[in-house]
């Protein structure tokens, strides 16, 4: 009995020595294999050395270039539309017609005022032209001819007065054709045929036509970021990099970034900063000017404008794929010339650029970081790599 369990313990003790001596050579096996692993060549890239632009965006409005409200001048009912809401009308097309009878109906009354008025100063013209000889051989008073000018001189002031009534009357029934003041697009009526128009609580402004070959967009910035880009616009001026006004419009370099968040083909540039920051907000009003030559854009659109408020000098770019996150920290994997990996914590700045990071501390020119195959490689081992160049998606890195 006891020699039996005296071999079932020297087996057990035999099986255990085993077990662990083949772990321990299979560990051993393994970390040689990781000390050596990969074999496939891993790309790395240098970290980029260069001028960074750091860009923000602010949610602005669009408006015509000009906006200009449809109003009737004169009162009365509302005869006729003229045109498609929503299409392009031109300068001096007929878009509303206001009843024009009574305004035809003044016209003749102001008419015939004027030819009673040029018909009594034809009388006194005769008369004076009688009076004015016999003046002369002292046959009638003196009296008699200052009354005969005096009836003249007020004659010929109603038959002006009478010509100003009519020219007004005249104007007034101009005003019942209401024509386009621009090449624009109109959008839709306010008012409909036989509907009361020209004063409150009637339509006032039937509607507004709007010129969109380009578009002004406002936003507000705050004070903080004005005084960034105000700074940055005069280093700008003191490193000679501005142009005159002109070059500077034709050179735009602000992007327009729709709800969908496409950015539009074309640039824009500053056209006005306002005056002076709102005391009540801490905001400033600034108008950027885009062209829109296919008419793609529409007045009351919602977008951002983005543009550069500061510019970091020799700041040290490196792809964001490279760059590896773990509760809230930053690293990447840095190879030295013999392929050699070490993991380095890194700072980033609160701006990114394209699709680069843009580091604040823990990197510095002329090293190199594991681009692609991160899973692949770990502390401590050593690489076969390559050296790549990193292609942006984006232009102009």
């Amino acid at each position: 009995m006891t020699l039996n369990f005296l071999n079932a313990t020297y087996k057990i003790i035999t099986l255990a020595f085993t077990i662990n001596l083949l772990f321990g050579c299979g560990k051993e096996a393994e970390q040689q294999q990781q000390s050596q692993l990969p074999q496939v060549e891993i790309p790395i890239t240098e970290v980029t050395i260069q001028d960074v632009p750091l860009t923000k965006e602010f949610v602005g409005q669009v408006y015509g270039t000009k906006d200009i409200p449809i109003r009737s001048r004169v009162e009365g009912y509302l005869e006729g539309i003229y045109f498609k809401e929503g299409s392009k009308v031109k300068k001096g097309q007929l878009l509303y017609k206001v009843d024009p009878k009574q305004y035809s109906a003044n016209v003749a009354m102001r008419e015939g005022q004027l030819a009673e008025a040029k018909v009594t100063l034809i009388r006194a013209s005769n008369d004076l032209e009688r009076i004015q000889p016999l003046a002369e051989q002292n046959a009638v008073s003196k009296s008699d001819l200052d009354a005969a000018l005096a009836e003249k001189g007020a004659s010929e002031s109603m038959v002006a007065a009478a010509e100003a009534n009519l020219r007004m009357a005249q104007i007034e029934l101009g005003y019942t054709r209401i024509t386009s003041p621009i090449n624009g697009i109109i959008g839709k009526t306010e008012a409909k045929v036989g509907e009361f128009v020209g004063k409150d609580p009637n339509p006032v402004i039937l509607n507004t036509v709007s010129r969109i070959d380009s578009v002004n967009v406002r936003f507000f910035i705050n004070e903080n970021d004005y005084l960034r880009m105000a700074r940055y616009a005069v280093a700008q001026e003191k490193s000679g990099k501005k142009a005159s006004r002109s070059d500077e419009e034709s050179k735009d370099k602000l992007d327009l970034i729709f709800s969908d968040n496409s950015v539009y083909k074309h640039k824009g540039h500053f056209d006005f900063i306002d005056r002076s920051v709102d005391a009540n907000t801490g905001a400033i009003l600034i108008q950027a000017t885009f062209p829109n030559t296919d008419g793609l854009i529409r007045p009351g659109q919602f977008a951002k404008v983005r543009s550069v408020i500061d510019i970091v000098h020799d700041g040290i770019l490196i792809p964001q794929r490279a760059v590896m996150e773990f509760q809230g920290r930053y690293s990447v994997y840095v190879v030295d010339e013999s392929g050699k990996v070490a993991q380095r914590s890194i700072e980033l700045a609160r701006h990114a650029y394209k699709d680069y990071f843009l580091v604040r501390s823990g990197l510095k020119k002329g090293e190199k970081i594991v681009l692609e195959g991160l899973q692949k490689v770990q502390e401590g081992a050593t690489i076969k790599y390559k050296v790549v160049q990193f292609e942006s998606q984006y232009e102009g890195v």
